[in-house]
C-alpha cells in the first residue's frame, strides 16, 4: 500500500513541479461567458465558443459527408448486384418456361402415337 503510494507521488512530482500557466491549458469547450466581469473577455469567451461551435460543425459535416459517400457507393454497389441477380432469375424463369413447354410438346405428341396404337 505504502509502495503504490511512492510511485504515485513520484509519477505526480514532475506535475506539480509545473509552472501554474503550463499546466492550465485550455481545453477547447463551450465556455460559460456571463462568470466575466469585463467586456473584453466576456467577448472573447463568446467568440471562443463560436470558433469551437463552428469547428465542430464543420467537422460533422464532414464526417456525415464521408457516411453519406460510403452509403452511396454501397447502393450503386447493391444495385447492380441487384441487376444481375435479376437477370440470373429471368435467365432461370425463361428455361423453366422452355423446359415447361419442351414437356408439353412431348407429351402432346406421345398422346396421339399411343392413342393410334390402341385401335
Amino acid at each position: 500500500m505504502i509502495g503504490r503510494i511512492v510511485i504515485a507521488l513520484a509519477v505526480l512530482a514532475p506535475c506539480l513541479l509545473l509552472p501554474a500557466k503550463i499546466r492550465a491549458q485550455d481545453v477547447p469547450g463551450i465556455e460559460i461567458c456571463t462568470v466575466e466581469k469585463t467586456m473584453e473577455r466576456r467577448t472573447s469567451c463568446l467568440q471562443s465558443n463560436v470558433d469551437f461551435l463552428q469547428k465542430t460543425i464543420t467537422k460533422l459535416a464532414a464526417d456525415h459527408q464521408q457516411k453519406l459517400d460510403a452509403a452511396n457507393r454501397q447502393i450503386e454497389t447493391l444495385k447492380l448486384s441487384l441487376a444481375g441477380l435479376q437477370k440470373i432469375v429471368d435467365d432461370v424463369q425463361a428455361a423453366q418456361k422452355k423446359t415447361a413447354e419442351d414437356l408439353k410438346k412431348k407429351a402432346d405428341a406421345a398422346v396421339p402415337k399411343d392413342a393410334v396404337g390402341a385401335k
